[in-house]
């Protein structure tokens, strides 16, 4: 009977164990599954298009009542004209393409060169205190600042385009994976020593991973500094061998008087930079979220 008692009281132990690690695991597994499509639409991309729509119908009324003159603020029909007369004479995806081009294939290239740059400065000491200063002052360093010189370097070509973008978004992209491998828990990088993951298959398996989210908010940065340096470029750097690219336009509106045209290259240029990060960033700053148990519904 004694026997059969403490059984029991065993068997009962074991199974509140069981429910108190059923529970632990409950809470420490995050529930996370996919937003369904209509609610990404109210709130992601009503509330834009609602701000989108109170600033033209201010522009709208501005111009209705005349509390600006049209050769400071043109009429919203004259930016449609404009966009319109470029659809149909065919030049309109053309100088969208060739500044998205550019800025894409620039980009890249700043990707290639700034995600091994910053290994190197936040795991190498002293390369760090001899170029980490070096990167922070070009990052603080407007990209505007290098057209001149590459344009003496390169002449008015798209090696000079690449030369600007790069220095203006190399320094974000290192930087910001030097901030995201600082912040790495020292347990994380002492578990992959443990496991053999040293060089670059640590740099591989345990660094980047654990760097992630400064990385992308390095790279939304450099995006962001790619585009603003290509777009420089191309206003300062008008010419007719680089084709006509988005700063280009800008630039020829401002020469030819065409202030509905200036007005069209600064929404056309503003439009851009938003599709890419709702198109590219967006979507990879969710997985990341999603992938570390973050991105959960209230």
């Amino acid at each position: 009977m004694a026997s059969t008692d403490t059984t029991l009281k065993a068997t009962g132990k074991n199974d509140d164990l069981a429910g108190l690690e059923a529970g632990l695991d409950a809470l420490d597994a995050v529930q996370t599954h996919r937003t369904p499509v209509r609610e990404v639409l109210v709130k992601k991309v009503l509330p834009p298009l609602l701000a989108v729509s109170l600033v033209l119908l201010v522009w709208q009324v501005l111009v209705a009542t005349k509390v600006t003159e049209e050769t400071k603020l043109p009429p919203l029909s004259a930016v449609w004209d404009s966009l319109t007369d470029m659809w149909v004479q065919g030049t309109l995806l053309d100088v969208i393409w060739t500044s998205v081009s550019r800025g894409l294939l620039g980009f890249l290239l700043a990707l290639a060169i700034g995600t091994p740059l910053g290994l190197l400065v936040a795991r190498v000491k002293f390369v760090r205190a001899a170029i980490g200063p070096i990167l922070q002052g070009l990052q603080s360093l407007p990209s505007v600042a290098w057209v001149p010189p590459a344009v003496l370097w390169f002449g008015l070509n798209d090696a000079m385009m690449f030369t600007v973008i790069l220095l203006g978004a190399v320094p974000s992209i290192a930087n910001g994976l030097v901030s995201g491998i600082d912040q790495i828990p020292p347990l994380y990088l002492r578990a992959g020593r443990t496991l053999g993951a040293t060089g670059l298959r640590g740099a591989r398996h345990i660094v980047m991973p654990a760097a992630l989210p400064g990385y992308l908010a390095g790279l939304k940065q450099g995006w962001a500094f790619s585009w603003r340096s290509l777009m420089a470029a191309e206003i300062i750097a008008s010419s007719p061998d680089l084709g006509l690219g988005l700063g280009q336009l800008l630039e020829n509106g401002r020469n030819n008087i065409d202030l509905p045209g200036v007005f069209l290259a600064i929404i056309l240029i503003l439009v851009v930079g938003i599709a890419i990060d709702l198109l590219i960033f967006s979507p990879v700053e969710r997985w990341v979220l999603r992938s570390r148990g973050l991105l959960v519904k209230s």
